[in-house]
């Protein structure tokens, strides 16, 4: 198994941001074998908040937000290191507020969704509520890529990835780096 190691640039230059990010992107977040430090769900839960802040720091809004709210709707999994709250690695702060799926602000206050379990109805309220405003989403379970959100992550038991939804990017109102939409496309290099 291959671990990837990762480190944070300290350069103030958005150049060696950008370029960091890009290559942290471009591997596969794998999830490593140390029985010792922490838990298998908890080493999934910390390669999920790194892949969902990977995809934050390649997004622009119309309107740039000094502070990223992402908001977590349904029960989910593997946000429970996202809930602590984060900093990405530019510097901007990220805070993460947990969501009912009709709470009436999540397409005005929420910069970005994270998507947990769902019902049919619920998801189809939430990208109802969601039509016309710049908010991205990502969800948690594969399947909701062909239902509306921009990225589907999967979490499996060696590394965590994502897919793009282009129809749902194109008309979310978010740009997203090409280079992320591309990685989407990759398959990891088998071991």
């Amino acid at each position: 198994m291959r671990v990837v190691v990762r480190e944070a640039v300290r350069s103030k230059d958005w150049r060696h941001y950008l370029l960091t990010g890009l290559l942290w992107l471009l591997s596969p977040v794998v999830v490593a074998e140390d029985p010792s430090s922490t838990s298998r769900a908890e080493q999934r839960a910390e390669a999920v908040t790194q892949v969902v802040l990977g995809i934050l720091s390649y997004a622009r809004w119309p309107l740039e937000p000094a502070q990223l709210q992402l908001c977590i709707v349904g029960p989910t999994q593997y946000t429970d290191d996202l809930v602590k709250g984060t900093t990405q690695a530019t510097g901007r702060p990220v805070t993460v507020q947990r969501l009912l799926a009709d709470h009436p602000s999540i397409a005005t206050d929420c910069n970005a969704v994270y998507i947990g379990r769902l019902t049919s109805d619920e998801r189809t309220r939430l990208f109802a509520s969601l039509i016309g405003k710049p908010v991205l989403s990502i969800s948690e379970g594969g399947d909701q890529c062909t239902v509306g959100s921009l990225f589907c992550l999967r979490v499996g038991d060696e590394q965590v990835s994502f897919e793009v939804n282009l129809d749902s990017v194109a008309r979310s109102g978010v740009r997203i780096h090409p280079s992320v939409l591309q990685l989407s496309r990759r398959r990891p290099a088998t071991p």
